[in-house]
């Protein structure tokens, strides 16, 4: 079963057959194809009867096999999710797009298809901790993590042996109170510049503007060292131990200019005890936010994350 990270019961249909679609479309072109001819498809659209016909139709008429199918019908929005890796004909995602589109013949539908070895451009900001930094530079270069990282942005200077060591650029962009917005126009350039497809906040301990905000709208993650809700404000393992908690966990979630109020893309816990420390709660809710946003990460880069509303639905 994939993991759907909405709290209602999910409507899940995972037959490969619907609305009497033959069984061609997954023995017809059996024969082998190139890696190029592997498209990633993706679709939200107001959930309806005969979608999954429509979508396989159009595969079909480009002469394409499925290779993997999730989807998922959200009953609180009526927003149906689908997520399609197709061997196609054709070498060209726009032919998919096309026939699918013309296919589903619905205004509303939101279509990509994308080349599936295609890599996004990712941004990675990041203040003084580098527990998330490295590991996510240690999955890339061990291509784990299918993405692009042309830049590192930094208020500090103190992460960039660890860009040196990845031979990525290192950008120091301090920030002040005073300075705030001419640094942010500084980082919109950058994505701009850099044609960004996301930007990650590895521990970027800094507060997004409201502009901000919006001009990152759903291309932008964060990792919060809590399992939201949780403690928020300065030394947040040190009032966990304070209370005695139980678990310590991190949280990868959008953001939105409600601070750590983002639809939830990942989560995960550590179990503690009354005999950790504070410095070993640290230490474990820092192994849990690399794990958490690399994760997210991961998810994002392969078109597994869609957002519904304020949640997300995330295909595992």
């Amino acid at each position: 079963m994939r993991h759907v990270t909405l709290g209602a019961v999910p409507h899940v249909r995972t037959t490969r057959l619907e609305f009497g679609v033959s069984n061609r479309l997954w023995s017809r072109h059996t024969r082998s194809m190139s890696a190029a001819n592997h498209h990633v498809l993706t679709l939200t659209c107001p959930d309806r009867p005969g979608i999954v016909a429509a979508v396989c139709a159009g595969v079909l008429d480009v002469g394409g096999n499925i290779v993997e199918n999730q989807q998922f019908s959200d009953p609180e929005t009526n927003t149906f999710c689908m997520r399609m890796v197709v061997d196609s004909g054709t070498d060209d995602p726009s032919k998919v797009h096309w026939a699918v589109s013309e296919r589903l013949a619905d205004p509303m539908a939101d279509v990509h298809v994308r080349p599936a070895d295609a890599r996004p451009k990712v941004l990675v900001m990041v203040s003084k901790f580098d527990h998330c930094l490295v590991d996510l530079l240690y999955r890339w270069r061990n291509g784990l993590l299918p993405i692009d990282i042309p830049l590192i942005v930094s208020n500090h200077p103190d992460c960039q042996p660890v860009a040196g060591r990845y031979d990525i650029p290192f950008l120091h962009l301090p920030v002040t109170k005073d300075t705030k917005a001419e640094q942010e126009a500084q980082i919109q350039e950058l994505v701009r510049t850099h044609d960004i497809d996301l930007v990650v906040l590895a521990r970027y301990m800094q507060i997004l503007s409201d502009d901000l905000c919006e001009f990152l709208r759903g291309r932008a993650i964060n990792i919060h060292h809590s399992f939201l809700p949780g403690f928020k404000g300065a030394r947040p393992y040190h009032q966990a131990h304070e209370r005695g908690v139980k678990l310590v966990g991190a949280t990868a979630h959008f953001v939105t200019a409600e601070l750590d109020e983002g639809p939830i893309i990942e989560q995960d816990v550590a179990r503690v005890s009354h005999a950790h420390t504070a410095e070993q709660l640290v230490e474990l809710g820092q192994d849990t936010e690399r794990l958490v946003l690399a994760r997210a990460v991961r998810y994002w880069a392969d078109d597994r994350v869609f957002l519904v509303g304020n949640k997300t639905v995330v295909f595992s």
